[in-house]
């Protein structure tokens, strides 16, 4: 039964209001990533401009096969895995560290997560001259003081360089969310716990971890989406080598695009990344359904 026109004209306002948003973030969203698919089924190589046309999956077969193809998803996955459980293992252990009243913890709330407002680029040249410099680094500077030979993180551990940056940058996020989280812990049935008895590892693995599960699930979500398009750490101090040793999905996309010119294996390189971080976020989402049905 259709509804009379004086209860359709207020449903039918506010849509019309809403439609220019939705509209727009629709185009905004939809644009790049038709434009995207368009450029991925033609041959568009900015040195060869003669060459053009229709080549369907050619794009998609040739990143796929490319030499630092598989070297660039293991990269990509270590970059991931390590980052996060750094993150989260250093996070949580940070924030219980934190929680108990001291003297001066404000302050020191404050500049544990100072590193989150680094910028990447000013992160990776910082870590890059200041504390990695195989010379003058601090780390050369302490490996020199205990009789060691510095340790050339570019050259010798690359990727091992790149964890350690990211790592640093994404543990205050990891502690800040915890540290929320807390706050809300139910001190009477901590309490209680410690009057019956409870040790300080019994509290942690009954109580505390328990209540942070949530926050682990949506740290772990939050940063694994952002860690997939890491670029200016690796862009900033290795290049992506020596050799493939530092590259990964994102920085092996920018090779194709912006070294060899190949705008077409470049968009192919970008849907597959999109795919990747699809399947990476509904695995994500059913892990936190999961655990926020419990």
């Amino acid at each position: 039964m259709s509804l009379p026109a004086t209860q359709a004209a207020p449903r039918l306002i506010p849509r019309l209001l809403q439609a220019p948003a939705v509209v727009t973030l629709f185009l905004w969203m939809i644009v790049p990533l038709v434009m995207t698919l368009y450029f991925s089924t033609i041959r568009y190589n900015l040195m060869q401009p003669e060459q053009s046309g229709f080549i369907g999956l050619e794009n998609y077969h040739y990143f796929i096969t490319d030499p630092s193809f598989g070297t660039a998803v293991l990269n990509t996955l270590l970059l991931i895995g390590s980052v996060i459980a750094i993150s989260v293992v250093g996070g949580v252990a940070l924030a219980l560290l934190v929680n108990e009243p001291f003297a001066g913890r404000g302050i020191v709330r404050m500049l544990l997560i100072s590193p989150f407002f680094v910028m990447p680029t000013v992160n990776a040249l910082m870590w890059k001259h200041m504390m990695m410099n195989p010379i003058y680094g601090v780390f050369a500077q302490i490996a020199q003081w205990f009789g060691a030979t510095p340790i050339d993180f570019m050259a010798d551990w690359p990727m091992t360089a790149v964890v350690i940056m990211v790592s640093w940058q994404w543990l205050p996020f990891a502690c800040l969310i915890f540290i929320t989280a807390l706050q809300s812990l139910d001190r009477e049935q901590m309490e209680a716990a410690r009057m019956d008895g409870a040790s300080w590892l019994d509290q942690l693995r009954h109580l505390v971890l328990p209540h942070l599960a949530r926050p682990v699930a949506v740290v772990v979500m939050i940063e694994m989406i952002f860690l997939l398009s890491v670029f200016a750490e690796i862009f900033t101090t290795t290049g992506g080598g020596p050799g493939d040793a530092s590259t990964n999905v994102a920085f092996l996309i920018f090779k194709q695009a912006l070294l060899n010119f190949d705008a077409g294996v470049a968009s192919a390189g970008a849907l597959f990344a999109v795919v990747l971080a699809n399947v990476v976020a509904i695995f994500l989402v059913r892990l936190i359904g999961k655990s926020l049905d419990k």
